[in-house]
């Protein structure tokens, strides 16, 4: 067989596994990004469900929320500075994930998206990092409101 031959079936060889093995990571990622979608969605839905037990179990147990007139730390302080959004009826805002970032080793991500009032007029924006803990859940270990 020809040299040069040899090598440009190896070059493409290579381009092809390479190719494939880049399509394998970004279903992969993809995959995970869905995953943490569904878990940021099940979380606003804690706020719809008025469940703040529901809502805690989101939470890291070092998680921070960093708030306009306050940061907490630790689901229970979290929790207690969050008791009264789960306090009546209805609703007082809601949220939806938008943007869905993760990290190529799939250990952190980034949640984004609008907050809106109760009648459904957008208000902010919400920003949270997830990390996937060592029993395979994500959690979320940061938070900033709007």
């Amino acid at each position: 067989m020809n040299p040069s031959r040899l090598g440009a079936g190896i070059a493409a060889i290579f381009a092809v596994m390479t190719l494939a093995t880049a399509r394998g990571q970004q279903t992969a990622l993809t995959k995970i990004q869905e995953d943490v979608r569904g878990r940021e969605a099940a979380f606003a839905k804690t706020m719809a469900d008025r469940n703040l037990a529901a809502f805690m179990s989101f939470l890291s147990p070092e998680a921070v929320f960093v708030g306009a007139a306050q940061t907490s730390r630790g689901r229970q302080e979290i929790a207690d500075a969050w008791k009264r959004y789960f306090d009546g009826p209805q609703a007082p805002f809601s949220w939806r994930p938008e943007t869905v970032e993760v990290l190529e080793s799939g250990t952190l991500a980034l949640t984004s998206g609008p907050v809106f009032d109760p009648q459904g007029q957008r208000v902010g924006t919400f920003n949270s990092t997830w990390r996937r803990d060592a029993d395979g859940v994500w959690r979320i270990v940061f938070d900033k409101g709007c």
